[in-house]
């Protein structure tokens, strides 16, 4: 009997408020590691329109510059103007890093030199031969999905693109085996005066179909570039993902 099911996965791009926060940790973790490699850091990151808050505790002899990480990792994001819902020259940034607890302390550093766990946490994560990096093709090709929302923005290919996005693409299975792309779901933000028609042509030829091969395409797969024009305020686009 023949196995058959859809398979779904998304990926965000580097403006959206997620990865953006994991980038100004990641860049904030870099700057410490770089001076002090006995640095301890527990650094958490929020972003919202205008507005980063940076919190955690940190054990470490280096300074770090905490506002001028922020505001370079969101300049090269490319939110470079209030208009888009975040600047990086204007944006408020608040530091509310603490001293690690010594009690935290006490757990990792042991008395005798050995590393125990402050924190502890499950991951899973698997290898398979469907793509030539060794990641299932669905997450594989959503981070491609995303990857060049990223390059047709800032090289100006699609040029009324903003930073946040995402995609999100379902797969037909067929005995454990990718078949075809059903769905390709393309949320992405824009300059307000865009027609959804010039999104829907240009997403579709600039992004998709330099992504996604040929005969991987179903013949009758569902393309839906819904977008809004910025994350906080509701778009009234039927369907829009960032709307429901």
């Amino acid at each position: 009997m023949t196995k058959e099911y859809i398979f779904t996965s998304e990926s965000v791009t580097e403006g959206h408020p997620d990865k953006m926060a994991d980038q100004i940790s990641d860049a904030i973790l870099d700057d410490i590691i770089s001076k002090d490699r006995n640095a301890h850091v527990a650094c958490e990151t929020l972003v919202s329109n205008g507005f980063c808050v940076i919190a955690g505790e940190l054990k470490t002899t280096a300074y770090t510059p905490m506002q001028e990480i922020v505001r370079k990792v969101v300049k090269e994001i490319g939110y470079t103007d209030a208009t888009y819902g975040f600047d990086y020259r204007s944006a408020a940034v608040l530091n509310a890093i603490g001293e690690q607890s010594p009690d935290i302390d006490q757990g990792v550093d042991q008395a005798n030199g050995e590393l125990g766990a402050g924190d502890q946490g499950l991951m899973f994560g698997y290898a398979c031969k469907e793509t030539e990096v060794l990641m299932p093709l669905p997450i594989y090709l959503s981070h491609r999905l995303t990857e060049r929302l990223a390059k047709v923005r800032k090289e100006g290919i699609i040029p009324y693109l903003r930073p946040d996005g995402k995609a999100q693409i379902s797969i037909r299975y067929v005995d454990d085996k990718p078949v075809s792309v059903e769905t390709v779901v393309v949320s992405t933000q824009h300059h307000d005066n865009i027609s959804q028609e010039r999104i829907h042509r240009d997403i579709i030829e600039e992004v998709i179909k330099k992504v996604i091969p040929a005969d991987m395409l179903s013949s009758d797969y569902q393309s839906r570039p819904f977008s809004c024009i910025c994350c906080a305020i509701r778009c009234k686009e039927p369907g829009c993902i960032r709307c429901m």
